[in-house]
């Protein structure tokens, strides 16, 4: 049975969520702080946990913005085959969600609409937006807020299939030493493996949504997820890079098939910001 949903409703729905991932840290992240305060072994790494901590209570009680960079808005969307939008164009509703979102949160507008003339679209649009059909007859969105700090830093390379988990390990492990304390550690960091060179950073960016604790389901991967993040800790980078034992609070990583002369691998950097918001219409 056709369930329709109007396109204002999806809007509406946006705006908030650009609102929500801006102003409020997910939960299970702000634990991931207190956690990470609790074992880090510089007093300089610690204390900048600490205001971390002290920075999301600001934000909350004064319903501003974590951080002054709030991004490019990335939005997933899962489209219910059995929705029908009707009232306006699908893509134009999510765009002007967006738009609505950013005024009415007093968000910074991050977007140039040419990337060579330079000049501000000043409502953050064009979002960038990826939407899936899947069946039933909901829509699920999640907004992601990326910041430009982090993003900058994220990269991708073909290796030798022959290259395995231990090559995957050196390409990772020299993107985050790249990146440094540039990216805004600690980190969140999303490792997509397979697929063609589209593929896998969109999987690698999907990675960055799982909850801190939440492991692939395959084991061989999710020890991969254990041995990234203690070599990525190893470095010694630390909170905002002033050195200590937290330069990641989580790495996960998501997998697809791949031919077989290739071994594609994207590393999707995010900030210590690593914010979104979630809803089901």
């Amino acid at each position: 049975m056709v369930r329709e949903v109007l396109a204002s409703q999806i809007t509406d729905t946006i705006a908030k969520l650009c609102i929500d991932a801006c102003h409020l840290l997910p939960d299970n992240l702000v634990q991931g702080f207190h956690d990470a305060a609790e074992k880090e072994v510089s007093p300089l790494g610690k204390s900048v946990l600490l205001k971390l901590i002290d920075n999301d209570k600001i934000a909350r009680e004064n319903k501003v913005s974590y951080c002054h960079d709030t991004g490019l808005t990335i939005v997933f969307i899962e489209l219910g085959q059995d929705v029908h939008v009707s009232g306006g164009d699908f893509e134009a509703a999510v765009q002007a969600g967006v738009r609505k979102g950013y005024a009415e949160g007093f968000m910074r507008k991050s977007v140039v609409s040419d990337p060579l003339l330079r000049v501000n679209s000043n409502d953050n649009t064009p979002a960038v937006v990826h939407t899936d059909i899947v069946p039933g007859s909901e829509i699920h969105i999640t907004v992601l807020p990326k910041g430009g700090g982090s993003e900058n830093w994220s990269t991708m390379k073909f290796l030798l299939p022959g290259e395995g988990a231990e090559g995957i390990k050196k390409f990772v492990l020299a993107a985050i030493e790249a990146a440094g304390g540039a990216a805004c550690p600690p980190l969140t960091v999303g490792v997509g493996i397979g697929g063609s060179f589209d593929k896998v950073t969109g999987i690698a960016k999907k990675a960055i949504l799982r909850d801190i604790g939440d492991h692939h389901p395959a084991p061989h991967i999710a020890e991969l997820e254990r041995e990234l993040l203690a070599l990525i800790n190893k470095t010694g980078i630390g909170p905002q890079g002033y050195g200590g034992s937290t330069t990641a609070l989580w790495v996960a990583v998501e997998t697809y098939a791949c031919h077989i002369t290739a071994l594609p691998v994207a590393v999707n950097i995010q900030c210590h910001a690593s914010r979104r918001a979630s809803a089901t219409i």
